[in-house]
């Protein structure tokens, strides 16, 4: 990735005063949604675990400070699908073909199940199930020096999946159209954001699932 700083990218005024972080039914939503699918996924939790221990003995859970609504810091929360856990000044994305992933975690990133544990943070009111995806401390303090606007991303809760999902940028950010694709998705999804656009963007998450070719 070049040095180049980006443009200033425009912001265009919401087309309404209603925002995702305000909205009484997002959050409701989000509520419902993630209760039901942790009684759903339940089993699966409990197989998944088992089959990380299994594999190397080690912790189950991957842990990792991410900024959320307004700036506050959380603590994501995944299925571990590496051996090792980057985290502090310099944090390495995932690739193609990492060596770091375990065979287990090779599918579960794959199934993006490995994501599922997010649905706890979606309770505790860290995330909500659409928005912008959280990036590791390291990367934000990386991409807001290379693209201006990069925090406006934090006026809403961070998402399971989001637009720039939809729209095929997922996972590893390779160059700077990469980024600057990502966030122009984000600035959009905030400020036309609608409850009906939430569900449209979480059915076209769902075929995304098991046909993603990003997903690695």
């Amino acid at each position: 990735m070049t040095t180049d700083v980006f443009e200033p990218l425009t912001l265009r005024r919401p087309r309404t005063a209603r925002t995702p972080a305000r909205s009484w039914r997002k959050r409701t939503f989000d509520c419902l949604l993630a209760c039901s699918a942790l009684l759903l996924f339940l089993p699966l939790f409990v197989l998944v675990a088992l089959a990380i221990r299994l594999e190397d003995g080690g912790p189950v859970f991957f842990l990792q400070p991410r900024t959320g609504l307004h700036g506050r810091l959380f603590t994501i929360l995944k299925f571990r699908t590496m051996r090792a856990c980057d985290d502090g000044p310099t944090v390495r994305q995932a690739c193609r073909n990492d060596a770091r992933v375990t065979r287990v975690g090779r599918l579960l990133r794959k199934l993006s199940i490995d994501e599922l544990p997010q649905l706890i943070n979606v309770l505790r009111g860290d995330m909500s199930i659409v928005g912008p995806r959280p990036h590791a401390l390291a990367h934000d303090a990386a991409w807001r020096q290379l693209a201006p606007g990069y925090e406006d991303r934090f006026a809403v809760r961070p998402g399971l999946t989001g637009l720039a999902q939809v729209r095929g940028f997922r996972g590893e950010i390779a160059d700077d159209d990469g980024l600057r694709g990502r966030i122009d998705a984000d600035r959009e999804y905030i400020e036309t954001w609608s409850f009906t656009r939430d569900l449209w963007l979480i059915m076209r998450t769902a075929p995304l699932i098991v046909a993603d070719p990003r997903a690695y």
